[in-house]
């Protein structure tokens, strides 16, 4: 019989129903096949956050009415490749907690398993928001009805009744999110110019991991734009973080801009951009100028941006090529020889 050596050969074993979720720099599906990739050296992770592949596993066993869900964080090594040290570690604790028999587990309950969740060293909770994007990503994928919360966020993003906000629930933002659709984007993006800058923050945190259409995209832009005219920060971000999911070249031509305004870049910015836009840094020119922005920020840690943005295998080279290629009298090479001291 083959032996189980991975996390992915151990769900193929168990023919358990399985979802795979990023939690790193989105909430967003992820085909098993990603972590198949990852654990058998075939291919780095595709999404990697602070040198850790961060992802949900929810799945179902046997019998098992309600799925399970494990937050697992794998190291990755300084080529964003898995360091197998930890996972088999906890392939090796799995299989001992259930027993060689993994064909026969879920058929009574998911207590073995489970269990395990709880001194487990690459477990870990997910801020409040990408739990909130989960639950609503899940909920759609497994065909079941979102959460109470969404009809009233519906309703007041919309337009069609007045709502108090400040009763509203991030998982009804959430839910509204995964499942807008053409029409209520082109609601919701004539209510982007009103919203209480606290509401609005509240949804960009969810907007952030979702496709949106360019007439909401612009729309963000436009109060984002405000915002920073008025000094507000916090907003002026999570609209730049919100529009990361549209087209690119509305979100490039207003990097582009953003990039050349020095006032603009800071490290709150420069961090949203290489967190939620990290794609549209995938350009011969905006690379280049986004880690010399970097570099000039000294309140921005320029090590460690660079090294999470060379981490993502579309970015490895065209980071490593622009370090490598850097005058050093140019603020990345002031910035390198200052490291390398």
């Amino acid at each position: 019989m083959q032996s189980i050596d991975s996390l992915y050969n151990f769900f193929v074993r168990t023919g358990a129903e399985v979802r795979l979720y990023h939690l790193g720099r989105r909430v967003e599906p992820c085909p098993l096949e990603s972590l198949c990739a990852l654990e058998h050296d075939a291919a780095a992770w595709p999404a990697p956050w602070q040198n850790q592949a961060r992802f949900a596993l929810m799945f179902r066993i046997g019998d098992l009415e309600d799925p399970l869900i494990w937050f697992l964080a794998l190291p990755l090594d300084e080529q964003g490749q898995l360091d197998p040290a930890a996972r088999d570690a906890f392939l090796q604790r799995l299989l001992e907690t259930i027993g060689r028999n993994v064909e026969g587990l879920g058929r009574e309950d998911s207590r073995p398993i489970d269990n395990l969740m709880k001194d487990n060293p690459l477990a870990f909770t997910p801020s409040t928001n990408f739990q909130a994007m989960l639950h609503a990503r899940a909920s759609h994928d497994f065909e079941r009805p979102a959460s109470q919360h969404l009809e009233p966020v519906e309703a007041y993003l919309t337009g069609q009744q007045i709502v108090d906000w400040r009763a509203l629930g991030l998982q009804g933002l959430a839910d509204f999110a995964v499942r807008m659709d053409d029409a209520s984007q082109h609601q919701v993006a004539h209510s982007i110019a009103t919203l209480p800058s606290e509401m609005l923050v509240s949804l960009c945190y969810c907007l952030e991991h979702v496709g949106i259409a360019d007439t909401l995209a612009e729309s963000l832009r436009q109060r984002g734009e405000r915002a920073a005219a008025d000094g507000d920060v916090e907003t002026f971000c999570a609209c730049v973080r919100a529009v990361s999911g549209a087209d690119e070249s509305l979100v490039g031509e207003w990097y582009d801009s953003l990039l050349d305004d020095e006032q603009a870049c800071g490290p709150d910015l420069l961090a949203a951009m290489a967190g939620r836009g990290w794609q549209h840094l995938e350009h011969a020119r905006r690379l280049p100028r986004f880690l010399t922005r970097l570099a000039k920020e000294p309140r921005a840690d320029f090590a460690a941006v660079a090294r999470d943005l060379a981490l993502i295998p579309r970015l490895r080279l065209p980071v490593l090529m622009t370090l490598r290629e850097a005058d050093p009298a140019s603020p990345i090479g002031r910035r390198l020889a200052h490291l390398s001291r």
